[in-house]
C-alpha cells in the first residue's frame, strides 16, 4: 500500500530515466571517437610513417556514415590514450547505466503483470505463448525477464572492462581485445533487446482499469490526503479502524 499513482506518472518515469540513459551513452561518444595510431610501442610513434595516422583516419571516417564519421579525431595526447583506454571505460560504464535503467523498468513491469488472481494485475502483457511450460494460460513476462538477463550479462562484461583498463602499465595496454569484445557483446545485446522490448512488449501493454480501480479504493494510504486537515494521528484512528473492519 502506497499513495495512489497513475499509470501515466509512471511510464512516464521509466520514459525519462530510458531517456537519462540514452544521453549517457552519447556523451561518451566524443571521447570513443579519438583514435590512438601510429604510436607503435610506446607512443613516440618511431619507424611510423609521418601520415598514416591521419591517413587512416580519415579513411576509416569516410566508410562511416556521416554522423559517427565526424566523431574520428586524434587523441589529445597520445601517450595517454595508448597507456589508457578510459574512453573504452566510460563507453562501458554508460551501457551498465542503461542496463540498470532497464533492470528496474522490466522488475516493475512483471511485478505490475503478476497474476492474473493471486498478483497485483494492474498491466495485461502481450501473450507470447500459450502459457508457462507448467501452468497452462498463465502469461509469463518472458520478455523482460529475458533483458533482464541481457542486464546481468552487460553488469558483468562492464566489471570486465574496467579491470582490463586498470591493465595500462606504463605505456601500453595489452587488454584492449577483451575490452572491445565485452564491449561489442553489450552494444549488440542491448541493442537487440531494448527493440524486442518496445516491440513484443511495451507497446502491446495494456491497462488493467477495473483491477487498477478497485486496488486505489482499497488502499489504506489514500488516508494520507487527510493529514492536514485532521492530523496525523487521527488520520491513523480511521485507518486502523478501516482495516479493522474491512471498509
Amino acid at each position: 500500500d502506497a499513495v495512489p499513482v497513475t499509470l501515466g506518472q509512471e511510464f512516464a518515469g521509466y520514459a525519462s530515466q530510458v531517456r537519462s540513459a540514452a544521453t549517457a551513452v552519447r556523451s561518451t561518444l566524443p571521447a570513443l571517437g579519438q583514435i590512438p595510431l601510429g604510436g607503435t610501442a610506446v607512443g613516440n610513434g618511431l619507424n611510423t610513417h609521418v601520415d598514416f595516422a591521419a591517413l587512416t583516419r580519415d579513411r576509416l571516417a569516410t566508410s562511416l556514415p556521416a554522423d559517427v564519421g565526424e566523431l574520428i579525431q586524434p587523441p589529445d595526447d597520445r601517450f595517454a590514450a595508448q597507456a589508457s583506454r578510459d574512453a573504452l571505460v566510460a563507453t562501458s560504464g554508460s551501457l551498465k547505466v542503461v542496463a540498470v535503467a532497464l533492470t528496474k523498468v522490466c522488475n516493475d513491469l512483471r511485478w505490475m503483470a503478476s497474476g492474473p488472481r493471486a498478483g497485483l494485475g494492474e498491466i495485461r502483457l502481450p501473450e507470447l505463448q500459450k502459457g508457462s511450460s507448467i501452468m497452462p494460460g498463465k502469461v509469463n513476462p518472458v520478455i523482460p525477464e529475458a533483458v533482464l538477463q541481457v542486464c546481468a550479462e552487460v553488469i558483468g562484461n562492464d566489471v570486465t572492462v574496467t579491470v582490463a583498463g586498470m591493465q595500462g602499465n606504463f605505456e601500453l595496454n595489452v587488454m584492449i581485445p577483451v575490452m572491445a569484445r565485452n564491449l561489442v557483446q553489450s552494444i549488440d545485446l542491448l541493442a537487440t533487446s531494448t527493440d524486442l522490448l518496445a516491440t513484443r512488449c511495451v507497446d502491446g501493454i495494456e491497462a488493467n482499469e477495473d483491477r487498477c480501480l478497485s486496488l486505489a479504493e482499497l488502499t489504506l494510504a489514500t488516508a494520507t490526503a487527510l493529514n492536514p486537515v485532521i492530523g496525523y494521528d487521527e488520520a491513523t484512528e480511521i485507518v486502523q479502524a478501516a482495516d479493522a473492519s474491512g471498509r
